[in-house]
């Protein structure tokens, strides 16, 4: 793993990351039966208001990481929640390979051309998300430490 963690740095991580989401938050609207952007399909802003925790979460790893500062309570709040949301990720990635898999089902319907890729490129993209994922929460553990609350405030040394 540390050969792992020297190729892909916490920052590349983050930066990957934040793009894979972004990317996802954006196909998220994209209709691959119909080659179409659905901006008022209320089931279409699920996944990036999901997203946003994992911003959070994002923003606060780099910033524990700079810093070098210990994990807080909060911090660990927010990994709590993203573990929840592991499993809406999980589905998706299901959720994609199912709708891939259903262009057999409709051959004799007009298919748009970019139906193959887009549909590939978002499950591919759903399968790297969790990865990406857990690697984040191996770099906090690694770069910024356990969750320790027990003997948290005997750790803070307000002087140094």
């Amino acid at each position: 793993m540390n050969n792992i963690s020297k190729i892909i740095t916490w920052k590349r991580n983050i930066l990957a990351s934040a793009l894979v989401l972004l990317t996802l938050a954006v196909l998220s609207f994209y209709g691959v039966y119909t080659n179409q952007f659905y901006f008022l399909k209320a089931d279409n802003y699920i996944f990036p208001l999901l997203t946003s925790v994992h911003f959070i979460y994002m923003y606060v790893i780099w910033f524990k990481i700079s810093e070098d500062e210990l994990p807080d309570p909060k911090m660990r709040n927010i990994e709590y929640i993203l573990y929840v949301i592991m499993i809406v990720y999980l589905f998706k990635i299901y959720d994609s390979a199912v709708v891939l898999n259903s262009i057999n089902v409709f051959d004799e319907h007009v298919i748009p051309a970019t139906f193959k890729p887009i549909a590939t490129l978002s499950l591919v993209l759903y399968s790297i998300l969790p990865i990406l994922t857990l690697y984040t929460f191996w770099l906090r553990k690694r770069y910024i430490g356990i969750y320790n609350f027990e003997n948290y405030n005997d750790n803070l040394n307000i002087w140094q």
